[in-house]
């Protein structure tokens, strides 16, 4: 059986493009019908883990210029979903973390999400997780040396 012929570059970023942005569209529709944006979920799904994080590990994490990510913020925090304080061992540092209410607001996000999510099939969602975790770590590492 001949070996299939390795994809070009040009092509893997074709389909991870297509990929990238239909699953957006489809994530948009059902966080819109949640008054919720792509942004502000990438951010409130970062703060469930319930530790506290800097502005700058958030705007790393949801793709986001700080100035972004501080008007974002803004409107969490006036939503009552996020609240910042001084962090105790770098006064000069925010953290940010969810409100009861935000924790509440993210477990309704999470199951509107799911719900609207396809499966790819058995054990077939893992794998390209693995696959893109792999990719990531193999494209980051060859920017660095």
């Amino acid at each position: 059986m001949p070996t299939p012929t390795p994809r070009r570059p040009d092509e893997l970023v074709h389909l991870l493009t297509r990929a990238e942005r239909l699953a957006a569209r489809r994530l948009q529709a059902v966080l819109e019908e949640q008054g919720c944006s792509l942004d502000a979920w990438r951010v409130l799904t970062l703060l469930s883990d319930g530790e506290g994080h800097h502005m700058t590990a958030i705007a790393e994490v949801a793709f986001l210029p700080p100035p972004t990510l501080t008007k974002l913020v803004d409107q969490l925090v006036d939503q009552n979903l996020v609240h910042r304080r001084v962090d105790p061992f770098d006064r000069r540092r925010i953290l940010a973390r969810l409100t009861p209410r935000g924790q509440e607001y993210v477990q309704r996000l999470d199951r509107a999400v799911r719900a609207g999510w396809p499966e790819l099939g058995e054990g077939d969602d893992e794998l390209l997780r693995s696959l893109l975790d792999r990719l990531a770590a193999t494209l980051a590492e060859s920017a660095r040396v």
